[in-house]
């Protein structure tokens, strides 16, 4: 019996050498549309299916292959019993199908209509490849360009093996269930449905994990776009997982405060001006933002003028624990701040763009990734794996419900900004997490503890000797010796411990988000000392 193929492909790289291949070993070709045309064009015989159905396609070709002339010729075993129905019917077997589908992905995000893209949806491509994978011991599937040659080969061999066969029919499921989550996660309202969607996509096998013993990959939505699959790669050796990870968490902070080329603002900026008008214009994305990251933490994050004031008050923050690291910005790197950057070791640096000589003066070293984003976060929401399951939540968006003040003294004006910069900045630091603040920028960095006192005695430890060393070597950050003034806390306070350790350090004004049974302990030491305490309602957990 002569072996028939049914080809029907969206994409046509390589299939011109599979079907010629096909047809030169005396196997039929069956095809539809789009795809019988183009193997004409290269000619190659083909039978169109509607010869084969006996009926024609119709509604605008959504209907062309769902017909049981197709699929019980995909789906008949090859036994006694399937292959004398098939007879009685006057059906023949179908023994290879090559499908891949219409671009759902793509067209997803193209910014269609609903009417528009519903339209991308497959249906008779899935059904098609499904069938066949189902009857895998008897029919060659094929879904993946990449498999055309293997498959060749073993047609050539005589044998097709069927671990071979096996792994082809489980790519079409791998296949046709991220296409379904991307149409599910399309069309459904439910924040939570009952079965989470997910369509990701293999970007990259990676050397190892967080370890050396640990494998590792990276995936992409197939459905969207995302700031790592729009990510470019300018120079160095390519990305570790935990390079990711560190990656991902520099880049949300420093968009956290705006990306100006993208006409993006800074995270809460409609709440600050509604809350606080006496912030707005110097917290609300009017100067640029670096921030320094190591071990999926910061170790320096703040506000400049320039990229170079702000890449001088990053390093000042910990000169120790940035070697090594990560550093972000949400603008262009300039010739000033890439000097800089080359007088340490560092991982990556990352920006939307780097001016020419930037590049060309980053480039000298030789393993230093230069990673360019031009996309700012939108994940809606983010995931934690635990066993047996996963952990889902939104995006951790919001700044401030409210900015209450609960204490008989008012912030400084010119703390203000410093109180809302370091409300904003301390989300992205590991719980529990403190942060000292002077001139918009973390001069002091507590997180990561089992309690708060620990972090907070830290934070002001390392302020007070960060600022010692700017003013002493007469630094651009803080030439000014005095300690910094403002204290931000990704959470309320169990005990007033907090507040007598900001106190003895000069600290005179506090935000934090309240909630605590013990708010009242923290309030009254806070009026004993005379410091400003601001409650913003909203809390900022990052375990």
């Amino acid at each position: 019996m002569k072996k028939r193929a049914l080809i029907s492909v969206f994409y046509k790289d390589g299939v011109s050498e599979l079907a010629s291949f096909l047809s030169g070993s005396g196997w039929e070709i069956l095809s539809t549309g789009g795809t019988a045309k183009y193997l004409q064009e290269n000619r190659i015989p083909v039978t169109d299916v509607s010869s084969v159905t006996g009926f024609p396609e119709c509604l605008d070709g959504r209907v062309k292959t769902l017909h049981p002339a197709i699929h019980a010729g995909i789906l008949a075993r090859r036994e006694v019993s399937h292959l004398e129905t098939l007879e009685k019917l006057g059906l023949s077997t179908i023994d290879l199908v090559c499908v891949n589908l219409y671009p759902f992905f793509e067209k997803v995000q193209a910014g269609l209509s609903l009417e528009e893209t519903v339209e991308f949806i497959d249906i008779g491509g899935p059904a098609m490849l499904r069938s066949s994978a189902k009857n895998y011991r008897d029919v060659i599937v094929l879904c993946d360009p990449a498999d055309y040659a293997g498959a060749v080969a073993g047609i050539k061999a005589g044998n097709v093996p069927l671990e071979f066969r096996k792994c082809l029919a489980g790519k079409v499921f791998d296949l046709t269930s991220a296409y379904d989550a991307a149409i599910a996660r399309y069309l459904l309202d439910d924040e939570y449905p009952r079965y989470w969607p997910l369509s990701l996509a293999k970007g990259q096998d990676l050397r190892y994990g967080e370890n050396g013993h640990q494998s590792a990959a990276l995936y992409l939505h197939a459905d969207r776009p995302g700031v790592l699959g729009g990510m470019e790669q300018l120079h160095g050796k390519e990305l570790s997982y935990n390079n990711i990870r560190d990656l991902d968490l520099a880049w949300k902070a420093a968009c956290a405060f705006g990306l100006p080329r993208a006409g993006v603002g800074p995270v809460g900026e409609e709440e600050v001006r509604r809350l606080v008008p006496a912030a707005s214009g110097g917290v609300t994305g009017d100067r640029v933002c670096c921030v320094a990251v190591k071990h999926n933490t910061p170790c320096g994050i703040a506000l400049g003028n320039t990229l170079s004031e702000a890449y001088e008050k990053t390093y000042a923050c910990d000169p120790v624990s940035i070697f090594g690291g990560i550093v972000a910005s949400n603008t262009t790197i300039d010739t000033a701040t890439a000097a800089k950057l080359g007088e340490l070791f560092l991982e990556i640096v990352v920006a939307p763009d780097f001016e020419s000589g930037a590049l060309e003066m980053l480039k000298q070293k030789k393993n230093l990734r230069i990673v360019k984003l031009v996309q700012a976060p939108l994940e809606t929401h983010e995931y934690t794996a635990v066993d047996g399951g996963l952990l889902v939540q939104q995006s951790d968006r919001k700044l401030l419900e409210k900015w209450e003040l609960v204490t008989r003294a008012a912030p400084a004006v010119e703390d203000i900004k410093d109180m809302i910069f370091g409300m904003r900045a301390v989300t992205f630091v590991k719980s529990n997490a403190i942060m000292i603040v002077k001139d918009a920028a973390a001069a002091g960095i507590g997180g990561g503890q089992v309690n708060r006192i620990w972090p907070t005695a830290q934070s002001l430890e390392r302020s007070a000797a960060a600022i010692k060393a700017a003013a002493e070597a007469g630094k651009i950050p803080w030439k000014d010796p005095a300690p910094a003034k403002v204290l931000a806390s990704d959470a309320f306070f169990p005990f007033a411990d907090v507040i007598e350790a900001a106190a003895e350090a000069g600290i005179r004004s506090i935000v934090q988000p309240g909630g605590s049974l013990n708010d009242k302990l923290s309030i009254e030491a806070c009026d004993k000392y005379g410091i400003a305490m601001v409650f913003t309602g909203t809390r900022h957990f990052r375990h």
